[in-house]
C-alpha cells in the first residue's frame, strides 16, 4: 500500500490522543507514514489499555513519542519543545482531542451545581490548551511550512442538552478561537479548522448523563441509520492533512453522515 506521507517526514502533535477519536486519527496518521506525537494524561492502570494502542502505532515504523502530562503545565510543555527540537520545521499538523471538562448541571439541587471555576476549567483545557500548543510549536519553530490545525467540536456548541453547559461553552469558544487563527495565523502557512463530529460512541460521549438516550436515537435521525464512528472522523483528520486540502481554512466541518440536517 502506498503511504500519503511516508516520504515527506511529516510529524502531527495529538492533544489527548490515548483513546477516542485522538487515538483514532493517531492510528490512521501512523498508518499514511506520518510520525506522531501524543500528549496524554492516564493513570498507572488506565496505561494497561494505552500501552497497547500506543504499540499498535509503533509498529507502522513511524517516529512515535507520547508524554504523559498535563496539557496546562507550562514547564512540562517547555520540556516537550525542548525534546521536539530534532523535528523542527515537521509538524503538519497539530490536533486538539482533549477532553476534560465539568458534566455538572446548573440545577441548584444538584451537590455541587455547575460553578464559575468549573466553567473556567473546562475552557482552559477544551478551547484554550490549543493557543498555548499552537502558538509555542510556532514560536519554537517546529511547525512545517504548511501546518494544519485541527479541533474536534461538536452539536453542543450551538445546541443546549442538560450537564452540558461547560463543553458547551467550551466548544463555543473553541469554534471562535479556530476561526480567528484560520485569519491571524494564515500568514505563518496556517491553516485552521474544525471537525464537528457526530454522536460517536466514545468513552468521553458515555460519560455525559444522559448519553444512552443520544445514543439510541441518533441512528433514527442519521440518514444512514447508524452512529458515527471514531474511524470515520479520523479520515476526515488524514483528508485535511493532505496536500489537496490546503484551500479548506476557517471552517466547521460536519463528519457525521449528515446528521447535521435532520
Amino acid at each position: 500500500m502506498v503511504k500519503e506521507f511516508e516520504t515527506k517526514g511529516y510529524m502531527t502533535l495529538i492533544l489527548g490522543g490515548s483513546s477516542g477519536l485522538g487515538l483514532a486519527a493517531a492510528e490512521k496518521l501512523a498508518a499514511q507514514g506520518m510520525g506522531i506525537c501524543i500528549v496524554h494524561r492516564n493513570t498507572r492502570s488506565e496505561m494497561r489499555t494505552v500501552t497497547p494502542a500506543f504499540e499498535r502505532i509503533q509498529s507502522h515504523e513511524v517516529p512515535f513519542m507520547s508524554f504523559n502530562m498535563d496539557v496546562m503545565d507550562a514547564p512540562k510543555r517547555e520540556a516537550v519543545l525542548a525534546a521536539l527540537q530534532p523535528y523542527r520545521g515537521r509538524f503538519r499538523c497539530i490536533l486538539h482531542s482533549i477532553a476534560k471538562g465539568s458534566l455538572k448541571t446548573m440545577d441548584s439541587a444538584a451537590l455541587p451545581p455547575l460553578s464559575t471555576e468549573d466553567l473556567k476549567l473546562t475552557l482552559d483545557y477544551m478551547a484554550f490548551s490549543l493557543y498555548d500548543w499552537v502558538m509555542a510549536f510556532r514560536d519554537a519553530g517546529l511547525l512545517a511550512a504548511d501546518a494544519r490545525v485541527l479541533a474536534f467540536t461538536s452539536e453542543g456548541s450551538h445546541k443546549a442538552w442538560k450537564h452540558y453547559a461547560a463543553v458547551a461553552t467550551a466548544k463555543a469558544a473553541l469554534e471562535a478561537l479556530i476561526r480567528n487563527m484560520a485569519l491571524e495565523l494564515a500568514p505563518y502557512g496556517i491553516r485552521a479548522n474544525c471537525i464537528q463530529a457526530g454522536i460517536t460512541p466514545t468513552a468521553s460521549m458515555k460519560r455525559i448523563p444522559g448519553s444512552d438516550t443520544l445514543e439510541a436515537a441518533t441512528p433514527g435521525r442519521n440518514p444512514f441509520g447508524r452512529m458515527t464512528r471514531p474511524g470515520d472522523v479520523a479520515d476526515v483528520v488524514y483528508l485535511l492533512c493532505k496536500d489537496e486540502a490546503a484551500w479548506i481554512n476557517g471552517s466547521i466541518i460536519p463528519v457525521d453522515g449528515g446528521e447535521h440536517i435532520c
